[in-house]
């Protein structure tokens, strides 16, 4: 199966359309789900983990065990475990080093600015499809650790009731209080309103499905969210004098993540497209999971020509991807141009597993063209600015005119007296 490549983006334009979150079925059904946890607590939740889960849960068995847990770091490669700890390190860094920080300042009996404070519970949702994704946990509960969060909570699906020894491992080595196995649009909604078994959250953070999505979008406003997260994408800008291999490889690693990821190469040199495609080809043959990168190349993948790296940036920032490679001589030329983007991922031998996994900065990002408005996650998701205001008797009676003037402009004539008063007092 070959990886299309297209003359031009408008060539193209079939795997540059995004599907959103607006499928009213779906959304029904998502809605009916939050409804009913929400109206029926721990019964509700039980019953959607054994119907889509398999995993007959009760309020005994909902949070994974103390011998859970202790049984996870036996079955855990220790090698495994080893790279564990120094990515759990190089991400808990990274996250710990650019805290937001307060600013109040006093100028002429004026005091004005903002402290900040960390949320008291977040609820970290980690995906339990085909694959493990331990590296999930880290992502979400080390930035809320370094924002300082209290109570970290994890939700995961646990089929047939069990969860994978390393995404245990994980949310334990990181910090989170409790394992919940809950996943899906029942986890949401309980994390979101609460149960009698599980704390209801300030913010909930982390990918997951459509059901998952769609269920953050309905709770939203309940609490806080980082993003709405779609499928798996990655774009790649690179010159012709760039490795075909590592290109390709960059393009499947993607691709093997979701039969709707979606993986696309911008280029200006045609004879290079081919050598990629080739290659793409290529190594789709070895893959363990070539039946679902296969159908990502075929559906949401190719290679569009541009007339030079100047209009793949243009380009760029109209798809605002969720990872974007600058696989170019000089990448360093090319990302002040670029505006929106998830993470950026510079030169040739910077893959996007090095931020998957290990190189620090988070690998929970906008997808579906949302980096044009949502952010990375990191521990300002966690954290809330508070206004500060005080201001002096001599200060008060100098503003007070102004102050008074914009009030009663607006009709609000107590608002104007609570100034009045003090500028009349002795």
């Amino acid at each position: 199966m070959k990886l299309k490549i297209y003359k031009n983006a408008e060539d193209a334009a079939a795997i540059l359309a995004r599907g959103g979150f607006e499928d009213e079925a779906l959304a029904n059904s998502v809605r009916e789900i939050v409804r009913s946890v929400r109206d029926g607590g721990d019964k509700a939740l039980f019953s959607f983990c054994e119907k889509f889960d398999g995993s007959v849960l009760n309020k005994d068995t909902l949070f994974v065990s103390e011998k859970e847990i202790k049984d996870a770091y036996a079955a855990i490669d220790k090698d495994l475990l080893s790279s564990m700890k120094k990515a759990a390190e190089n991400i808990l860094a990274y996250h710990s080093r650019s805290p937001m920080k307060e600013d109040i300042r006093t100028e002429n009996g004026r005091t004005t600015g903002y402290t900040v404070r960390a949320v008291e519970r977040a609820g970290i949702y980690v995906p339990g499809g085909t694959a493990p994704l331990f590296s999930s946990v880290m992502m979400g509960v080390l930035p809320a650790r370094a924002a300082g969060v209290k109570h970290i909570y994890v939700a995961t699906p646990a089929k047939g009731g069990k969860v994978h020894p390393a995404v245990i491992v994980a949310a334990d080595m990181c910090g989170a209080e409790k394992i919940i196995k809950a996943g899906g649009a029942q986890a949401i909604a309980a994390l979101a309103y609460g149960t009698e078994s599980v704390p209801k959250v300030d913010v909930i953070a982390g990918p997951g499905n459509i059901y998952v999505t769609l269920a953050k979008k309905e709770v939203y406003g309940q609490v806080g969210i980082d993003m709405l997260a779609g499928p798996s994408e990655i774009l790649i800008i690179a010159d012709g004098g760039q490795n075909p291999a590592f290109v390709a490889a960059d393009i499947l690693s993607q691709a093997e993540h979701d039969r709707r990821s979606r993986a696309i190469l911008l280029t200006d040199d045609e004879a290079f497209a081919g050598r990629v495609q080739a290659e793409t080809e290529k190594q789709l043959e070895a893959l363990a999971r070539k039946e679902i990168a296969s159908c990502s190349v075929e559906n949401s993948g190719g290679i569009i020509l541009v007339k030079d790296l100047d209009a793949a940036c243009e380009l760029a920032n109209r798809i605002a991807p969720e990872h974007l490679e600058l696989a170019t001589e000089d990448p360093e030329e090319l990302l002040p141009k670029i505006r929106n983007a998830g993470a950026v991922f510079m030169g040739k031998w910077t893959s996007e597993p090095v931020g998957d996994y290990f190189a620090g900065p988070d690998h929970t990002l906008p997808t579906g063209g949302t980096a044009r408005f949502f952010e990375v996650l990191n521990q300002d998701i966690f954290l809330r600015k508070m206004s500060v205001i005080k201001y002096g008797e001599r200060a008060i009676r100098e503003d007070a005119a102004d102050i008074i003037r914009l009030a009663e402009a607006e009709g609000l004539s107590a608002h104007a007296n609570a100034v009045r008063v003090r500028a009349k007092e002795e």
